[in-house]
């Protein structure tokens, strides 16, 4: 699922809702989308194209209502027993090895420091949780946004993701006013953090990226969307706040994208019991 605030990190101007998008796989009629086989890479037929174009563009619409329109004090993170073993700066692709927090607030990891390696470990876990199942629950989604965002921008925000959250936009996914899917129905909205990138670090103010894959859609045996994969980017201004770090804005862009693997397709029982039993994480950089 795509989400886009105020374009970027201030200087890039106004973005639009095309930076992002759900990409929706509907089955062929009669056939289980979960079922035994291997799901091939190409040969949508026409009919298939054309209902999955029309998927994507409500999704953007919906979410072109939110798409209205840095960084901390800069410190160093080592570890280690002794200066003997401990480690130098981390790598881009290396993580550092300290420890997560163990506070969370509204359900989002907090107390992250107000460092290089606290900036970027609050965006890995801001962006799993905005894009994620509740964000489609009204009361769900506004503990989320009073607990993510800087107070400035909470009722703003609030008002923009209800009207892009709307029942018939969720009627549209198969989803009651409440956000809930029917019986025997289980919607699927989570995030996995590949990895994140500071792109700028100064003052009270944090930009970085945020470099995702997720999974979405329904999980059942009528599903018409069934549940699939998509790569994209996260870019967040994050602000120091109250002793932690908030969301002053957000975009999201396409990729990057590795080639589909040739896997076996699981059923929509084996989805569902799987998001199900494997509970996700709290990142750490």
């Amino acid at each position: 699922m795509s989400l886009s605030d105020d374009g970027g990190y201030g200087g890039d101007g106004h973005r639009g809702p095309e930076t992002g998008q759900t990409r929706t796989r509907l089955p062929d009629s009669g056939v289980d989308p979960y079922g035994p086989g291997r799901r091939p890479r190409s040969g949508l037929s026409s009919r298939n194209l054309i209902t999955v174009v029309g998927v994507i563009v409500l999704l953007l619409a919906a979410i072109a209502f939110a798409n209205r329109g840095g960084s901390g004090s800069t410190g160093s993170d080592t570890s280690g027993d002794s200066p003997k073993n401990a480690p130098g700066p981390a790598r881009p692709t290396t993580p550092t090895g300290t420890k997560p927090v163990t506070t969370k607030n509204g359900g989002i990891a907090a107390g992250f420091p107000k460092t290089e390696q606290g900036a970027q470990s609050a965006a890995a876990n801001i962006a799993v949780t905005l894009v994620s199942a509740d964000m489609l629950k009204p009361g769900p989604r506004h503990a989320i946004v009073k607990q993510a965002f800087v107070p400035a921008k909470v009722d703003e925000m609030q008002g923009k993701l209800d009207a892009a959250y709307s029942t018939s936009f969720l009627k549209k996914l198969g989803l009651d006013a409440n956000g809930n899917a029917a019986g025997g129905m289980t919607y699927i909205s989570r995030t996995v953090p590949v990895g994140t990138k500071l792109v700028k670090l100064g003052g009270d103010t944090a930009n970085l990226e945020v470099w995702c894959t997720g999974l979405y859609g329904m999980a059942g045996v009528k599903s018409t969307t069934p549940v699939t994969s998509d790569w994209f980017t996260l870019r967040l201004q994050l602000k120091w706040t109250s002793g932690d770090w908030k969301v002053e804005g957000f975009s999201q862009q396409d990729g990057p994208a590795p080639v589909n693997g040739d896997d076996k397709t699981s059923s929509a029982d084996q989805i569902a019991k799987a998001v199900e039993q494997y509970g996700g994480f709290t990142y750490a950089r």
